[in-house]
């Protein structure tokens, strides 16, 4: 087992390239002590970068993690994230010392607005650097924005700051590659592809099952190996049963080559004009 590739934030820290999502994770309290061995495994395999927030189950999904990341939170990469409605000035510093009671932790490595709402870009990027001055979070960055949103950011005193654009990637939904992978790249922003296999709707595809069937590996490593061969992409696929997490990691040890790429290029075409950012 090769050990998982990394992507460098623009603060300088390396992250793994595959980590682990939390979307769906904390609803039913007689499955957080499996979720949280599932997370664990995860960890134990390379898979250290975690991404939850305060809407996953009204915050269940945070103490599912502070439960898998108990004894080990320096080796674990902890992503949150604040919603729109509280993203005040003063409502994102509340809701950040809320998750970090949650996530049973002192600092959350990332922080993002989890997509853009009726506050000012300006009042929550100002509540960010405030959290990253009092060591309450090491970086900041947004999720579900589109170009557009992005261009706004990067209009507002301290956007520039920007360490990640979480989005929905994956080959079904090629729309980003058209304009907003090519901005982010150019200024070294990376993005963070949430459903990276479409929910697992992706998996029956023939061309996914023929290049797993020839590769002897699983269609869920193909189609994140397809994502991970992305420069600058971060693919967190959510799981709880051990079988799916140790198919994820197979991705990591994947080489997809040339031809393989291709015929998933034909099989799952790449939009010729820009549309809107898709959500889930």
């Amino acid at each position: 087992m090769t050990v998982i590739s990394t992507v460098t934030l623009p603060s300088g820290s390396k992250v793994p390239a595959l980590g682990q999502g939390t979307w769906y994770m904390g609803d039913d309290a007689r499955r957080r002590t499996e979720e949280a061995d599932a997370l664990k495994l995860g960890i134990d395999l390379g898979m250290s970068l975690i991404d939850t927030a305060e809407m996953y189950a009204s915050g269940g999904a945070e103490e599912v993690v502070a439960e898998a990341i108990r004894g080990q939170r320096d080796s674990v990469f902890v992503v949150s994230k604040v919603l729109p409605s509280n993203a005040s000035r003063d409502g994102t510093i509340k809701a950040c010392e809320q998750s970090l009671r949650r996530l049973q932790t002192d600092v959350i490595d990332l922080y993002l607005l989890h997509w853009r709402g009726g506050y000012a870009l300006e009042e929550t990027v100002a509540a960010f650097e405030t959290l990253m001055e009092s060591g309450k979070i090491r970086s900041w960055g947004v999720s579900n924005f589109d170009i557009d949103d992005m261009e706004d950011l990067d209009a507002v005193a301290g956007g520039a700051a920007v360490s990640v654009n979480q989005i929905l990637y994956n080959l079904k939904r090629r729309g980003p590659e058209v304009a907003l992978m090519p901005w982010c790249s150019s200024r070294s922003i990376p993005l963070m592809a949430y459903s990276p296999i479409e929910q697992g709707r992706l998996l029956n595809h023939p061309s996914l099952t023929g290049i797993a069937q020839e590769l002897e590996t699983t269609a869920a490593a193909v189609a994140l190996g397809w994502v991970l061969s992305h420069d600058g992409v971060i693919a967190i696929p959510k799981s709880s049963n051990p079988e799916h997490i140790r198919s994820n990691r197979l991705a990591a040890d994947l080489e997809l080559t040339p031809a393989h790429l291709n015929a998933l290029d034909r099989a799952f075409r790449r939009p010729t004009n820009r549309v809107p950012l898709e959500m889930l």
